[in-house]
């Protein structure tokens, strides 16, 4: 199966080595690219790729309000992508706001190309770029910058005691076997309960799911 991919960076010469280096790849192909996010927006939903690599700072339309349009309700294409943003530095404050607005993760320009490629089918497999601890980690330096009041989520509601553990441990930076341990479950009852949570909330994966317990107030930062 190969998977689609949409490029967009105002920066012709890195869109230019991205699609070079990501046609090459065996079941990756570049079927566009887009010079602002205004572009990338037209471009994901005449397109209908399966990943697009947003750069956050673009002209006419940065990526994160790009990944808010393609990602929202009203977005019209078949399926929806999953978006990978390119930032210049891993301590950068539309960081939190790309993963706020559906971003499955983030990854610095500089990265290595068989990186860049382990990124691509990573996002593409649906899971999330970051690992357990380092989203947490992440998760804490923008939450304890930018504090914010707990905001109510309804849908916690229809957890079950269990569940609201299990996303509780999710957002303390616990792997699926790490969560197993604390619960006394087997690792294959805690990846149940971990996609039932996901189906209930509506979550893409890990990273939203550390995000909305934040925003809940479920956990707080060290």
């Amino acid at each position: 199966m190969t998977i689609e991919l949409l490029i967009a960076d105002d920066q012709a010469m890195v869109r230019a080595g991205f699609a070079a280096l990501l046609d090459a790849q065996d079941g990756l192909r570049v079927t566009g690219q887009a010079a602002d996010g205004r572009e990338a927006v037209a471009l994901s939903a005449r397109l209908d790729p399966d990943v697009i690599l947003m750069d956050v700072r673009m002209p006419e339309l940065d990526g994160i309000e790009a990944t808010r349009r393609i990602l929202g309700p009203s977005y019209p294409a078949a399926k929806t992508p999953r978006i990978l943003m390119l930032t210049t530095f891993d301590i950068d404050d539309y960081v939190y706001d790309a993963l706020e607005a559906g971003a499955s993760g983030f990854l610095l320009k500089d990265a290595l190309p068989d990186e860049l490629v382990h990124a691509v089918r990573v996002i593409a497999g649906g899971e999330a770029l970051l690992a357990p601890r380092v989203t947490r980690r992440m998760i804490e330096h923008f939450a304890s910058r930018r504090p914010r009041a707990a905001r109510p989520h309804p849908a916690l509601n229809d957890l079950t005691e269990r569940e609201l553990e299990v996303l509780t441990l999710i957002a303390l930076g616990r792997s699926n076997h790490e969560i197993g341990a604390e619960l006394f479950i087997a690792e294959q009852t805690v990846k149940t309960h971990v996609g039932k949570v996901f189906a209930k909330l509506g979550l893409r994966d890990r990273v939203h799911a550390v995000i909305l317990a934040y925003d809940a107030g479920l956990v707080e930062p060290a």
